[in-house]
């Protein structure tokens, strides 16, 4: 959804957008997108006005903005974790599987955020201007 709404507020090329018009391009509640541009404020990735015929932009050109930086924004859980419950460590399995499996999984965050990195909202919002179902189409 963070992706969806910064591409929305870069196709808008530095209009304010009000969050009932980014909610219609996502479909979802003004207020979840509200939630949504308060972490990626916090993150510097928009500005954000308060009161009636203010709105959100972009803090910078999206060519400056990778994915990495929006999915560190937004993400609050590590998507590789190790269950809360500790395993049985009498098991030879059970006594090390947790640090076998911490040590892949932190290396494959650290691929995935790489990987992010390597593109830009400037690429993501260029894919979908080009995308023959969007040419001309009005955002919101």
């Amino acid at each position: 959804m963070a992706v969806h709404v910064l591409a929305v507020l870069a196709y808008k090329e530095g209009d304010r957008v009000s969050s009932a018009l980014l909610a219609g391009s996502v479909n979802t509640n003004p207020v979840m997108v509200r939630r949504l541009l308060l972490a990626l404020q916090r993150a510097k990735l928009v500005e954000t006005g308060k009161g009636a015929g203010s709105g959100s932009r972009l803090s910078r050109s999206p060519g400056r903005i990778n994915l990495a930086e929006i999915y560190r924004a937004v993400e609050d859980c590590e998507p590789f974790a190790t269950p809360a419950r500790k395993p049985n460590s009498a098991c030879p399995v059970g006594y090390c599987i947790r640090a076998t499996l911490e040590k892949v999984f932190a290396s494959a965050q650290v691929a995935l955020e790489r990987d992010l990195e390597k593109t830009t909202l400037a690429t993501v919002i260029g894919a979908v201007q080009a995308a023959s179902g969007c040419g001309g189409k009005k955002v919101g």
